[in-house]
């Protein structure tokens, strides 16, 4: 299980801001430690234990890129076309058997492995074929058209780093290296559950003063995609003593329990007490909107019946409003699921649009906005503000393409600035 300490996150200040949460998941929590080798087909999403280095060259051979002619290029004229016997015929896949002498061209296709001696490749559709000769245009670069063995990956050479979290252009590079298994860091093993005595299953008789829970149906989607194990434990109620001991239970079984609701400073509130009881909250507060009540800590863990010690798992505890959970998931748990994973820390690279609105802001605080995107009558992209900005309103979610990122500096904006935005598919994948 996680390794973590009570300090591990631990921060001195009212309202944490996220380049200083990022910066205590980075230094503060330590990775699972538990490894296994897993084959290829299944490995996508899965985190890489250990620097992966290329057993071979790759491609292993110099190798044809076009189907044409392979040539000696000291065998051409400068000033003029060339004419070159044709000595032989190379097919992908056929030994490479044929000395290439002067005054020769073989016939290749693509990723037929060079012939000896030869070193420049021309197109089909550029020469002209007159019996068994061959003719060649003039200027043709010495190289051209030939693969080199290893220009891609050189045997020994770094291919996958530590922390790699698996994605399919990384397996097919693997798959052509010839690896057949790879060595990964075990999945997290994640718990969830909502709080609150409002909140019901969909599907289940809803009372007037009720609402069916989908925060547990939001991160359970958002976790299994980023590749964890989920445990969903329910609803449970607003009562200090039955959260104390759910949370201590699923501590001593996983890496990372998070909760939605009952965060903030209401009476009825009970997670932070609950929290506190068992373990340690070591800041509750972080400069983002929308979610500003999100907390995050270390919870000591119950006794297990294999009797197997546990010291513990990370808490974090989100707003209850759907549309505040997505969004401290994708800035504040996601960060701390890689770390914990493994994965190497992500750059969210926003993308330049225009605003197509006015917005105001506090200072000192980061925060997204739900936007669509359209095409402007000039081309270019501009971004149109959701007419509804509650953190409870799902469909600013579903009718928006992507978030725009206001930083910490920033106080206006105004139709037609340029603005970062972030889209969801970069934000939950």
């Amino acid at each position: 299980m996680a390794q973590l300490t009570d300090d591990c996150f631990a921060f001195s200040g009212p309202l944490l801001p996220l380049s200083e949460m990022e910066r205590l998941i980075g230094e503060r929590v330590t990775p699972v430690a538990e490894t296994e080798r897993v084959p290829l087909r299944g490995a996508r999403g899965r985190v890489t234990a250990v620097d992966v280095k290329a057993p071979v060259d790759l491609p292993p051979f110099d190798n044809s890129a076009v189907d044409g002619y392979a040539v000696r290029h000291a065998d051409l004229r400068a000033d003029a076309d060339s004419k070159l016997a044709i000595a032989g015929r190379l097919t992908a896949g056929a030994p490479a058997d044929i000395a290439l002498k002067p005054g020769q061209a073989v016939r290749i296709f693509t990723g037929a492995a060079m012939p000896a001696g030869a070193d420049t490749v021309f197109m089909q559709e550029d020469v002209t074929v007159e019996g068994d000769h061959v003719i060649v245009p003039k200027g043709l670069q010495l190289g051209a058209n030939r693969r080199l063995a290893g220009e891609d990956v050189p045997a020994g050479q770094m291919a996958l780093p530590a922390g790699t979290v698996l994605e399919p252009q990384h397996i097919a590079l693997a798959a052509a290296l010839g690896i057949a298994d790879i060595e990964v860091r075990r999945r997290l093993q994640v718990a969830i559950f909502s709080t609150g005595d409002e909140v019901v299953e969909p599907g289940s008789p809803r009372g007037g003063a009720a609402i069916y829970d989908a925060n547990r149906y939001l991160l359970s989607e958002l976790l299994e995609r980023l590749g964890a194990v989920v445990t969903d434990l329910g609803i449970l109620a607003d009562d200090p003593e039955t959260l104390a001991r759910a949370l201590a239970k699923a501590a001593a079984w996983h890496d990372l329990v998070i909760t939605s609701g009952g965060v903030s400073t209401g009476e009825a509130d009970h997670v932070r007490g609950a929290v506190e009881s068992i373990g340690s909250l070591v800041f509750w507060r972080v400069a983002i909107k929308p979610g500003r009540p999100v907390a995050m800590g270390v919870i000591r863990a119950a006794p297990r019946k294999d009797h197997a010690a546990h010291s513990g798992a990370a808490f974090v505890g989100l707003p209850g409003n759907p549309v505040a959970v997505f969004v401290t998931f994708v800035r504040v748990v996601k960060p701390l699921l890689r770390r914990l994973s493994g994965a190497r820390p992500q750059s969210l690279l926003p993308l330049p649009v225009r605003a197509a609105f006015a917005y105001r802001k506090k200072k000192d605080r980061r925060e997204y906005v739900r936007v669509a995107l359209r095409r402007a009558a000039d081309g270019e992209l501009e971004a149109v503000k959701h007419p509804q900005d509650g953190a409870g309103i799902l469909t600013s979610l579903t009718e928006t393409d992507g978030l725009l990122e206001f930083p910490e500096d920033v106080t206006a904006i105004e139709p037609g600035a340029r603005v970062g935005f972030l889209s969801y598919a970069a934000l939950t994948g």
